[in-house]
């Protein structure tokens, strides 16, 4: 099957999350400096640190969709060390245009950057980065929930 990766307009997108879950692939990156957070400039959890992750594509394999996560979001090639878990997260805000609320299905990869000196270039939905080995109150709570998943 073929990957179907071409914009989804706004206004047929927002009519899919109003009415359904959206699956998403999200990356959890391990170094020996912790695992990565970035800060995110949109909603859900706009200003939040969070994991890099987005939407599955009709057709895209999942491991495809994690490397591709990690590449788009990161400038990073990654070695997918397991499928950490799948979750699901309920928002209050949306990203799109009319929509209060948001449903995902996420599926989690644990992933390891290739090469021994990494560098981070973060896309226009990320900020900045830091590195995490423990929760904290300033966390989202799905943050602290998979720290403590992962530790």
């Amino acid at each position: 099957m073929r990957v179907h990766d071409e914009h989804i307009p706004d206004e047929l997108f927002s009519e899919f999350i109003a009415q359904m879950p959206q699956v998403c692939v999200e990356v959890l990156v391990e170094t020996d400096n912790g695992v990565l957070l970035a800060k995110r400039t949109n909603e859900p959890v706009q200003g939040e640190w969070f994991w890099p992750g987005g939407r599955l594509y009709k057709g895209e394999p999942l491991e495809d969709a994690a490397h591709r996560v990690a590449e788009e979001e990161l400038g990073l090639e990654v070695e997918i060390e397991d499928r950490f878990g799948v979750y699901t997260h309920f928002w209050e805000t949306s990203a799109e245009q009319g929509q209060p609320s948001r449903h995902t299905i996420n599926i989690v990869y644990h992933v390891t950057p290739t090469g021994d000196q990494p560098t981070i270039s973060l896309d226009a939905q990320h900020t900045e980065t830091r590195w995490a080995s423990e929760q904290s109150e300033e966390f989202h709570e799905y943050i602290n929930t998979y720290l403590n998943d992962f530790y």
